[in-house]
């Protein structure tokens, strides 16, 4: 973190990032600034040499419809998604090719079936990593990507079993299903050293590419290679075997659309990357000598990523210490005053994600204006049952 706090303080305090006429303003609340987004999203497909079609966006991260609209716009046609409700907001927006890269089973993968005929027009895609699973795509037009595991060890064939995967990637033709490429996720190197980071990411790309000569030898092609989110996106970026193959490779971080102080830290100050998602919030107490409590806990700002949850922008001299639900209480340092109770304060999370999620509406602010509400529209989950289920259930609010 003491990283993330030193960049911030370089980063400092932009006046574009300052609301008018928050009087009337609940908090916490979700502001977000599209002139930055757009910053970033142009700043990614400069990176991938002006090709968009390198970059399949993870959308966990942007959660908005707006946003995904906002890719699309901009010539982004390929995504990617962990829930039926991300799949359906990114159809909805005029995705062209989605992946739901996350296993399905059951009810899950009828429900991407049924979103599949809803919108013939987009090519949908899912995980599989056994023979189970993708039997359960037969008869339909989904394609498939066998997941591989890079020692994440959360899901995905061991990328030692190049056996294992020659024989997926057969069974998915032989059922009549269209076999779409590998999906390789590399999210364990985030807190690794940058130098370091680009080392072992290579080495496990390097397996990677054994993999996918398995697959040729044997017969069949990988028509595309996904990997890296935020943090080894300059990985796959230097890469040059990635250049040199005979498929197409997508990149696919999505936090980046939004950063938050911990990519900003991750990733090479030139890139030039710069925060499009702050939480607003108020000061609500100050319970004694050097803290101040704000209302922006961890139903605001996502824990996940440990304590700090956030940084304060333009305030170097808070520190935010352990939140409960509801209350973040904040350090105050070196003597200084702190903010009295009812000023505002601007946090930027450190995981942006799982942040956007806590929220329902975001606040658009373009020069200091509100400029709109948005709602939130792929948060959380779609309702539980399938509308195709016979089962006659009430529900209540």
């Amino acid at each position: 973190m003491a990283a993330q706090n030193s960049m911030l303080n370089e980063f400092a305090w932009d006046q574009r990032y300052k609301v008018s006429g928050i009087e009337d303003v609940l908090t916490p609340s979700l502001l977000m600034y599209p002139e930055s987004i757009a910053s970033n999203v142009e700043r990614t497909v400069e990176l991938l040499g002006g090709d968009v079609d390198r970059w399949r966006v993870h959308i966990k991260t942007a959660k908005l419809g707006y946003t995904v609209r906002m890719l699309v716009e901009r010539g982004i046609r390929n995504f990617k998604c962990a829930t039926t409700l991300e799949l359906l907001v990114a159809c909805q927006c005029g995705a062209a090719d989605v992946l739901l890269a996350y296993p399905c089973i059951g009810a899950n993968a009828r429900r991407v079936l049924e979103i599949a005929e809803q919108f013939p027009e987009v090519r949908i895609s899912a995980l599989a990593e056994n023979e189970e699973q993708v039997r359960q795509w037969r008869g339909s037009r989904a394609g498939v990507f066998l997941d591989i595991n890079p020692g994440m060890n959360r899901t995905g064939i061991e990328q030692s079993q190049s056996g294992e995967v020659v024989a997926l990637a057969r069974a998915i033709t032989a059922d009549g299903l269209e076999f779409r490429g590998l999906h390789y996720y590399d999210g364990q190197y985030g807190g690794l050293e940058e130098r370091e980071r680009t080392e072992v990411a290579h080495d496990g790309y390097h397996h990677l590419l054994k993999v996918v000569r398995e697959v040729e030898r044997s017969g069949m092609g990988v028509p595309e290679v996904i990997t890296a989110g935020t943090p080894t996106f300059p990985c796959s970026l230097s890469y040059e075997g990635f250049r040199k193959g005979g498929f197409i490779h997508r990149i696919s971080p999505g936090t980046i659309v939004y950063c938050d102080a911990t990519s900003l830290a991750q990733l090479p100050k030139e890139y030039g990357y710069r925060p499009a998602v702050l939480v607003l919030t108020r000061v609500v107490s100050r319970p004694r000598a050097g803290i101040v409590t704000c209302d922006a806990g961890h139903k605001a700002v996502s824990a996940d990523a440990g304590v700090p949850t956030c940084v304060v922008v333009g305030r170097p001299e808070l520190t935010p210490l352990s939140p409960s639900e509801e209350h973040l209480p904040m350090a105050v340092e070196g003597g200084a005053a702190g903010p009295r109770v009812g000023e505002p304060l601007y946090l930027l999370p450190r995981h942006v994600c799982p942040t956007v999620n806590n929220f329902d509406c975001a606040l658009l602010v373009r020069n200091g204006e509100i400029e709109s509400l948005e709602r939130v529209s792929a948060r959380g989950r779609e309702a539980p049952l399938l509308r195709t289920t016979d089962k006659a259930v009430s529900s209540r609010v």
